[in-house]
């Protein structure tokens, strides 16, 4: 039974760390990256879609990021979603294609920028302990019925304890990561 519950919650936490990553990857380092817009959604004949399922997305050069439509019609609501994002860029299109110029970092931006990944990572930390929450709820209440001993209950919230110390310390590695990569000029 325990062991279920620690399955379950290294699951939860291993997912918990990808959504992390994926939500780090948006994060604009500078560097053109087509992570940047594909999960931006567009409205596709009444459904709200990614980026990434209507147009092709390119990086020409280190700077650039260029966006063909499948559908030519798609570019003026594509360039509202883009100048309604949070990602601070200008479209510019040619009828065909959206282009994307990424400016050079001021360090004033990367501070900003360090504040939302600090944000992010503190986040996913806070959704790891309460999936340490739930297995140590999980546990008790196996206790209580009279499903496992007390020594048990001790042992299997020492070894969520020590899960959670594991994935919280990936969570710092990943934000060392995206703290590097964000200060580098």
């Amino acid at each position: 039974m325990i062991n279920e519950i620690m399955i379950d919650a290294e699951n939860r936490m291993k997912s918990a760390i990808k959504v992390l990553e994926e939500d780090l990857a948006g994060i604009r380092t500078g560097r053109a990256t087509p992570a940047l817009v594909e999960k931006l959604t567009v409205d596709y004949y009444g459904m709200p879609t990614p980026f990434v399922q209507v147009a092709n997305i390119s990086i020409p050069d280190a700077k650039t990021i260029l966006i063909r439509p499948f559908e030519s019609n798609m570019i003026r609501p594509m360039e509202k979603s883009i100048q309604a994002s949070d990602l601070g860029l200008t479209p510019s299109n040619d009828g065909k294609a959206i282009r994307l110029m990424l400016p050079p970092l001021t360090e004033q931006r990367r501070l900003d920028l360090m504040k939302v990944v600090n944000n992010r990572l503190e986040e996913a930390r806070v959704a790891i302990r309460n999936i340490r929450r739930d297995g140590i709820k999980d546990i008790k209440d196996f206790e209580k019925e009279k499903l496992i001993s007390e020594d048990e209950q001790k042992r299997g919230e020492e070894r969520l304890q020590k899960l959670t110390d594991q994935y919280v310390a990936q969570v710092d590695e990943v934000g060392k990561a995206k703290e590097k990569e964000v200060m580098e000029v």
